[in-house]
């Protein structure tokens, strides 16, 4: 089922989530419903906090065929390499705008997967991307954050007067 993402300010959005305890039924059923929103957008991942559900909980898909969606509770960084790789970030929370952000090209991140085992897992380049954008949302943090006060404040008046 495809979610309704929260649009920008929603207080939600700046609230850390909270983290997931156990894999549940309901919580599988949720990781589909944020993979079948993100492919409808399409996004290359998604965090609860962006549909309204509170819980530590993204999906990332930066695949090209699609189809390979890591499902994360509780994701962390455990590593992040020093080089930096710039993308063209964007939210459907905050729809219109984007703005090139520079993130480690590279991570290692440890969730809880879709069997409540803790996993560790590289990331390289989108898909590194992509885990950090969605741990960004679960900390109550949005992409623009990485961006300076004045190139920050443009993006948000740009995107009022889309919305306007």
């Amino acid at each position: 089922m495809i979610r309704r993402c929260l649009p920008w300010p929603d207080a939600r959005l700046r609230t850390p989530a909270a983290p997931v305890d156990t894999i549940t039924d309901e919580i599988r059923a949720l990781w589909t419903d944020m993979i079948d929103t993100m492919e409808a957008m399409p996004g290359v991942g998604l965090a609860a906090p962006q549909i309204g559900v509170m819980l530590r909980l993204a999906v990332v898909d930066a695949s090209e065929a699609r189809g390979q969606a890591v499902r994360m509770a509780n994701p962390e960084v455990l590593h992040a390499s020093v080089q930096l790789r710039p993308h063209d970030e964007a939210s459907p929370n905050l729809p219109g705008v984007h703005a090139q952000i520079q993130r480690p090209r590279a991570v290692t991140v440890r969730f809880l997967n879709e069997q409540g085992m803790v996993e560790e897992k590289d990331f390289v380049s989108l898909w590194a991307t992509s885990v950090q954008h969605q741990i960004d949302h679960l900390n109550g943090k949005m992409y623009f954050d990485h961006l300076s006060k004045v190139k920050r404040d443009m993006l948000l008046r740009k995107a009022k007067k889309l919305v306007n």
